[in-house]
């Protein structure tokens, strides 16, 4: 009985990318990482080497045809991940354009095998490798070519990166180099009004079981990161969390509790629905403050009024002091998985039982136009992967007030929550005044009266039920296939 051969896998350093290959890099494979112009392709290469090299295990940069080192290693400086210690200790540049100008396929792979031999590193980069093959201008030295270079790959005993421009799968599928290597890393972005969405895709990686489809990523001051998808990343996230108790939380509104029957039950979403001024906001921000007097901690994602300049004072006293963590939302190109992503960085490091996302109207805005097409979709995979690492939800919806019509979300989301409250004007004694009810509690009893709030200084303040003569004036606009 033979033993099976373990492939080991490197760590490529780069936030989210593991994820999205199955474990990381298979050792001693060989890697293409192509794409369009500017999408990011020698960002990659480089984050990745910073990261993995050592001046046990050294790295070898080969420049054909593309920028000139000097120029390369100025631009790559910009970015954190540049260590100018690491250079000609653990990584090396080494600039091979006249060989290639020359025209001579032979003199460029005696050089290449030449400075591999001399260096012995662990990981080698090629950029650009479309560059090195348009400059031959005979196609069966070339083929001549890419065989002997796979042979020498397979002895070189190194983790091995093609970096190349490649418009479009169908221009690299004519490439016979595609067919030999073990990884195929495509990188695209396009620009969508005032947005640019980047996105990778692993088309190949062998001996991995890489997540299929498009995933988006970000280029910032620390280099890439990754968005994977939410099944991928609530792993992590949810490890530890023990079966929630069966107990209610508090919102932080006296009367409000009574009517949920009790507060709401740990671990549900919660949609708070209401047109503009109705008091959504208020409501979310004593849901996390009674959270924090409970001492529990809290994270929220604001896409409207930011908290700091909110009525509620105390949020952002509580943000000040850590308790409760703001996520970042001022990015215009926003993806679904790159909110979760933040969101559950946040669960994590405050240990958070308590997330508010307000609202739904201003999130739809903010995500990339490529993302809103799917927006009810997304939706049902953020609360999922919420809900299951063991947080209360609540999310506010913008909604407009017909007074007759009464909907609990623009985009058919209310079926993904467990409870609804609905907030509304109304008209009494020539005067337009608030109301708020509960429409669901998904397994709970719960009050369906109809009763007038007030906001002031000190929050939301539930008062009297509506008496029947009111509620004729309101009418029974409820449609329950809506809440359900």
């Amino acid at each position: 009985m033979t033993s099976q051969m373990t492939i080991n896998s490197i760590a490529t350093g780069v936030p989210g990318l593991d994820d999205v290959l199955g474990g990381g890099l298979p050792e001693l494979s060989f890697n293409l990482i192509f794409g369009q112009p500017g999408c990011g392709k020698t960002i990659l290469a480089h984050q990745i080497m910073f990261s993995v090299a050592t001046p046990e295990r050294s790295a070898l940069y080969i420049t054909v045809l593309a920028e000139p080192p000097l120029k390369m290693l100025r631009n790559q400086q910009q970015f954190e991940f540049f260590d100018v210690d690491m250079i000609n200790r653990s990584v090396r540049f080494v600039n091979l354009t006249e060989e290639a100008l020359a025209d001579d396929l032979d003199k460029l792979l005696s050089r290449l095998a030449a400075e591999v031999q001399t260096h012995a590193p662990a990981f080698i980069f090629i950029d650009s490798f479309r560059s090195m093959m348009l400059a031959s201008t005979a196609d069966n030295k070339m083929q001549k070519f890419l065989q002997h270079l796979a042979a020498l790959m397979t002895s070189w005993q190194a983790t091995t990166f093609l970096i190349g421009e490649y418009l479009n799968e169908t221009d690299a599928g004519t490439n016979p180099v595609f067919a030999v290597a073990d990884g195929l890393i495509c990188l695209r972005q396009s620009v969508q009004r005032n947005s640019v969405v980047r996105k990778m895709e692993i088309l190949k990686m062998r001996a991995k079981p890489s997540l299929p489809g498009l995933h988006s990523f970000r280029i910032g001051a620390s280099g890439i990161k990754v968005f994977a998808p939410a099944f991928a990343t609530i792993g992590q996230a949810s490890s530890g969390v023990d079966e929630l108790p069966d107990t209610r939380l508090r919102m932080g509104v006296p009367l409000l509790d009574e009517m949920l029957g009790g507060g709401l039950p740990t671990g549900y979403s919660l949609l708070v629905a209401g047109p503009s001024g109705s008091g959504k906001s208020i409501l979310a921000a004593a849901f996390l403050a009674e959270g924090a007097r409970c001492g529990e901690t809290g994270v929220i994602a604001a896409f409207e009024q930011h908290p700091k300049r909110s009525r509620k004072r105390a949020i952002a006293d509580l943000i000040e002091s850590g308790r409760i963590a703001l996520v970042d939302t001022s990015a215009l190109d926003l993806s679904i998985d790159e909110i979760l992503l933040l969101l559950l960085n946040e669960i994590r490091r405050l240990k958070a039982t308590r997330v508010v996302i307000d609202s739904l109207s201003g999130f739809e805005l903010t995500l990339a136009p490529t993302f809103r097409e799917d927006f009810r979709e997304s939706m049902l995979r953020l609360v999922v992967s919420l809900t299951t690492v063991g947080v209360t939800v609540l999310m506010t919806s913008e909604l407009e007030d017909r007074y007759t019509d009464l909907r609990f979300s623009p985009y058919g989301t209310a079926f993904l929550t467990d409870a609804i409250i609905v907030q509304r004007y109304v008209e009494l004694g020539s005067r337009l005044q608030r109301v708020i009810a509960v429409v669901k509690v998904r397994g709970s009893d719960h009050s369906n009266e109809l009763r007038q709030f007030s906001i002031d200084g000190n929050g939301i303040q539930v008062g009297a039920m509506l008496s029947d003569q009111e509620g004729l004036l309101i009418g029974n606009p409820m449609k329950k296939s809506d809440a359900n």
